[in-house]
């Protein structure tokens, strides 16, 4: 059964016919334009399937004989390629058998040759109120379910807001997407994220580490193997209509790179040592840490695959750019890692806090969970204190003063910067640029900060 939530009520009402009979064909064709109906009509299934790989039909209404093939595979091969598609059969002959598989197929509902104008019109009229209907209650579920579609992201800052806006919109296409962030940042959680909230969300999520295996173990874990007596699937084919994550893309190997693209643009893929091509069906979500434009220009990046993910490129933001977000985070960390480890480890104090919020966290949220697992394991008492936490954390930042007087603040975190600014540019010269300052004003903010270089 189709699953989407396209807006079926602001388009025109598409029908596509296929019926290899010129008169027949034509015949409906000029019925249904007359009702208002965009229609295209073909005359074998090779022509059928390669103008729904063009163009969106609403509805397709098919000949059960066709000269290459019958509408009943016919009626399989569309739903496979276009899973919103609703299909009408024809047939000859109204027996028992024909409707029965042609239920199980998936079709709506039949038409006995030779066909009535009003009961075509009739059953049409049926197709598109319950499509209408269909995807009205589909974007009701996702509507209902939409708080805890995010409930693995925490986090309510305004990168946060705005990234799950941004999913929310991305998922609902089932297009290929690519997730660009630094390592830590949680790229496999927002790519489920994407699943759960997308139309196959009851189909398979299943995730690849590029870079953690042999060339023949990934391909073979990818794509299949058909070799040694032995059948393997593969992941691209056993994840169906769901969702396939390919986590730091960057690390395949140029060969697999192209079997890869050959599976994206072609939607098949063929096992390692067979003999026949399946259908791929899934949505990619590919992730990355690294530049793919610069490896492209490397040359240790195809080009072709890097234009193909990189359509729909979501950004995950460091812990940096959502520092308002620890606290949260923390008392999920807390919470969880009290559980595992049966402790009842309830808060953290607020030096413990501030010192999370000044630190740099270059491993970004897995860093601060790893930090706060160690810190759940050293806590005698029920809350977490400052000498809980990693010792070589403690040297990545400063706590944040505990004032609130805005001119202190504001002197701290300039100290801060600065520092963190000479740290990475120890030239002084290029850190005044990088800091818009003259050289001159520089030297005057290092000796009244206190400073040290």
């Amino acid at each position: 059964m189709p699953a989407s939530d396209s807006r079926t009520s602001s388009l025109p009402r598409s029908v596509l016919i296929v019926e290899d009979e010129n008169v027949i064909r034509s015949t409906l064709a000029e019925f249904l334009a007359s009702e208002g109906y965009v229609v295209e009509g073909v005359g074998t299934v090779a022509e059928a399937l390669a103008l729904a790989h063009q163009q969106e039909f609403q509805v397709a209404v098919c000949d059960v004989q066709l000269p290459d093939g019958d509408g009943i595979n016919l009626l399989r091969r569309l739903q496979q390629i276009k899973p919103d598609t609703f299909v009408l059969i024809i047939t000859a002959y109204a027996t028992v058998e024909t409707a029965v598989e042609a239920f199980k197929a998936g079709a709506f509902d039949y038409l006995v040759k030779p066909v009535i104008f009003d009961d075509l019109a009739h059953k049409l009229q049926r197709v598109f109120e319950y499509r209408q209907l269909f995807f009205e209650n589909q974007c009701l579920r996702r509507e209902l379910s939409q708080p805890q579609q995010f409930d693995q992201i925490i986090g309510s800052s305004k990168p946060i807001k705005d990234l799950q806006l941004t999913i929310a919109k991305i998922a609902a296409a089932h297009s290929n997407v690519l997730l660009v962030g630094e390592t830590g940042t949680g790229k496999e959680l927002f790519a489920r994220a994407i699943h759960s909230t997308g139309p196959m969300q009851d189909e398979q999520f299943l995730a690849v580490n590029c870079g953690t295996r042999p060339i023949e173990l990934l391909e073979s874990e990818l794509f299949g193997s058909e070799t040694g007596g032995n059948s393997q699937p593969g992941i691209l084919r056993t994840a169906g209509q769901g969702t396939v994550f390919l986590d730091e893309i960057a690390q395949l190997p140029m060969g697999t790179q192209t079997k890869l693209l050959r599976a994206i643009e072609y939607q098949e893929s063929m096992p390692a040592g067979g003999s026949q091509t399946y259908s791929v069906q899934a949505r990619i979500i590919a992730s990355t840490s690294q530049d793919l434009m610069r490896l492209v220009g490397d040359g240790t990046f195809q080009e072709d695959l890097f234009y193909r993910l990189d359509g729909v490129k979501i950004r995950i933001p460091p812990l940096r750019e959502r520092l308002d977000d620890i606290p949260e985070l923390v008392d999920a960390f807390i919470a969880r890692h009290s559980r595992a480890m049966r402790k009842r480890v309830t808060g953290a104090t607020s030096e413990t806090i501030r010192l999370l919020m000044s630190a740099q966290w270059k491993g970004n949220v897995r860093q601060l969970d790893n930090a706060i697992e160690r810190a759940v394991i050293m806590c005698d008492g029920d809350t977490i204190e400052s000498h809980d936490l990693p010792p070589d954390l403690l040297g990545l930042g400063q706590p944040l003063p505990d004032t609130d007087d805005l001119r202190s603040a504001l002197r701290h975190y300039e100290r801060l910067h600065i520092s963190r600014v000479l740290r990475q540019w120890p030239d002084k010269r290029e850190a005044a640029k990088r800091l818009r300052l003259g050289l001159s004003s520089l030297y005057r903010k290092i000796e009244e900060l206190d400073i040290e270089t």
